[in-house]
């Protein structure tokens, strides 16, 4: 997408997450980057004969039992045009089959690389190719901390959650559904959400994908925001869309999709498998399933406007089989995650996957090892969009304040593990050694001096003290940590400055909305 003429930086002051360095833990200025360039190969687990086998068998989904549907006659005008073949299902549903190969044909023209602008320029973020990009987690309808238990999101949640997202140089987006704030109308709290992400990040996001109107209330907020001509050219804003699985495409999804794509804005394209339930409870057969949904709903993008920048994408999730629960941070899904990044690289595509997952129900053990597990596999896979890389807890139906800082502080230090080893003459470090010969210390070392700032990633939350003087300054475990640091950022939190009368017209715009419509809270 064109950048013809970028929104003016915004002046005024400079947000926490910009400000110079100090003697605060957790600093890494050397790491901080608008999103990561991966320096560090991605892991292909299958060899070619198997990747095969998965786009055959994904083929034949499409051709042999199909997609269904449902309700958007648009929609399967455009598939009829290209050739899908229909069968009628009833008045408003209809079973599409698509000839191998047919859908690669279609995502040829999509992208395989694209900006998303931000309104301050300098955090736009590159999605696809060696880039990768790092989210908030999405969706929950409760919230949690130390302090208040669990309950139902509100409006002043998913805004401290937006300024906290602000406040990590280690996140690169501020997301989307960051909670869902329960006491705001259903037909109205989009417009609250995508204003806060505009008014307390300058960072990318997520717009509404719940009604095709409410997509179109975020795309219109999004010309106030940057200008009209300035959103026809370019990519500024982005829906996350789910498919119905298994094999179903929903009017509401394809109907947002078609208001993205007509805007020249990008879309997610997301089945939600859960192993056993709506897909094969073999990780092959899973892939295989989301490989066919995801290039199915992508492709209407691509129908609609070719060129439109898209985003395959898999959500993979085991199963308790003594319980019928979903199982989130386990090493199968994990795999299918890396399975997933290569065939999105055979497809050019860009890749949203995994994630900082857990079932654990508070921020503790289960819910780093969890998270970590599915955390990786989005790294090594190769994902270029990772959702969900802070905050989730409770198996998504909690939004977590501690576990958010936790989250983000291990972001930190995939920016490190990402940015790989770099071998040259000062790095190898051979005067360190010699400077002062065998059995002396490097401490003052010439090469010390040069490297000790930035060597090594410098956590901003755990605790490497002895046991001794941990103990003497009160014994605070992990959680207690993040609870304080939760608080210490949303205290020290600034908003970004915005032009007064851009916020004035937004302000206006969700008012006259708002008042258009009755409420309706389902």
């Amino acid at each position: 997408m064109l950048q013809d003429t970028p929104p003016k930086p915004r002046s005024g002051r400079r947000s926490r997450s910009q400000a110079p360095r100090s003697n605060a833990r957790g600093q890494n200025p050397h790491l901080r980057v608008p999103f990561i360039t991966r320096k560090i190969p991605t892991f292909d687990l299958l060899g070619d004969e198997a990747l095969e086998r998965i786009e055959a068998t994904a083929d034949r989904i499409l051709a042999e039992i199909g997609i269904e549907l449902r309700e958007d006659e648009e929609a399967l005008r455009l598939y009829c045009e290209a050739g899908a073949k229909v069968t009628p299902v009833s008045d408003e549903a209809w079973n599409l089959k698509f000839e191998p190969g047919m859908l690669r044909e279609i995502l040829k023209t999509a992208p395989g690389r694209f900006t998303q602008c931000a309104r301050n320029p300098a955090n736009n973020v590159e999605i696809g190719g060696d880039a990768t990009v790092f989210a908030p987690s999405y969706g929950s309808p409760f919230v949690m901390d130390m302090d208040n238990g669990r309950r139902y999101g509100t409006i002043a949640d998913f805004e401290n959650l937006v300024k906290l997202a602000q406040s990590s140089p280690w996140l690169h987006h501020s997301g989307g559904t960051i909670c869902e704030p329960t006491d705001v109308p259903v037909n109205k709290r989009h417009l609250d959400m995508v204003y806060a992400h505009m008014r307390y990040s300058d960072r990318a996001f997520l717009g509404s994908i719940t009604a095709p109107e409410r997509a179109a209330d975020s795309i219109e907020m999004c010309r106030i925001l940057f200008g009209s001509d300035f959103v026809d050219q370019n990519c500024v804003i982005m829906g996350n869309f789910n498919t119905t699985s298994p094999l179903v495409l929903d009017g509401v999804t394809t109907s947002g999709v078609r208001t993205y794509a007509e805007a020249g804005q990008a879309s997610i394209h997301l089945p939600f498998l859960l192993g056993g339930a709506v897909s094969p409870l073999t990780m092959a057969g899973s892939v295989a399933q989301c490989l066919a949904e995801s290039m199915a709903s992508c492709a209407l993008t691509q129908l609609v406007r070719p060129g439109a920048p898209v985003v395959l994408a898999g959500f993979l999730s085991s199963m308790s089989l003594r319980t019928g629960s979903p199982t989130f941070g386990t090493p199968e899904p994990a795999l299918g995650s890396l399975v997933m990044g290569q065939l999105a690289r055979r497809l050019n595509l860009p890749l949203r996957c995994a994630g900082n997952f857990s079932t654990s129900k508070l921020p503790d053990g289960q819910a780093m090892q969890q998270s970590m597990m599915s955390m990786m596999s989005a790294v090594q896979g190769g994902a270029n969009f990772v959702l969900h890389s802070a905050g989730f807890l409770d198996g998504l139906l909690s939004m977590s304040y501690e576990k958010f800082v936790m989250d983000c502080d291990m972001a930190g230090a995939l920016h490190a593990y990402m940015a790989g080893i770099e071998v040259n003459e000062d790095t190898l470090g051979f005067d360190a050694l010699a400077q002062n010969g065998p059995g002396e210390h490097l401490f003052g070392t010439d090469h010390t001096l040069r490297h000790y700032q930035n060597a090594y990633w410098d956590s901003a939350m755990t605790d490497d003290q002895p046991f001794e003087t941990w103990s003497e300054q009160g014994g605070a475990d992990y959680a207690q940590l993040a609870n304080q640091r939760w608080k210490d950022l949303l205290t020290a939190y600034e908003a970004p400055a915005m032009d007064e009368g851009i916020d004035e017209a937004l302000k206006d715009f969700v008012g006259r909305k708002k008042g258009s419509m009755a409420d309706a809270w389902y």
